[in-house]
């Protein structure tokens, strides 16, 4: 998204687990645009907050679910990581 790469989701997750994840990530986002809505600093505040957990949960924030010792480019821009240039990425 706008040239960023952007980390998935644990593919270790059961579905039920990541499911269940993303259902509570979706109620925390809307619950940020209603905070956003009213006004509501300290709701939004909250709201942020369970959006970062379910991120966490689900793998796209916080501590690699990968053990291959690749590194995390998570929210880099693709022009500054060996993606840039598909030549560079080994087979």
């Amino acid at each position: 998204m706008r040239g960023r790469l952007w980390r998935a989701s644990n593919p270790q997750l059961k579905e039920t687990e990541r499911q269940m994840l993303v259902d509570q990530l979706m109620e925390a986002r809307r619950e940020v645009g209603q905070a956003r809505r009213t006004g509501d600093e300290t709701a939004e505040r909250a709201a942020r907050a369970k959006v970062h957990a379910a991120k966490v949960a689900l793998g796209e924030r916080g501590p690699v679910w990968w053990d291959d010792g690749a590194p995390d480019y998570n929210r880099h821009l693709v022009k500054n990581t060996p993606y840039r240039d598909p030549a560079l990425i080994a087979d």
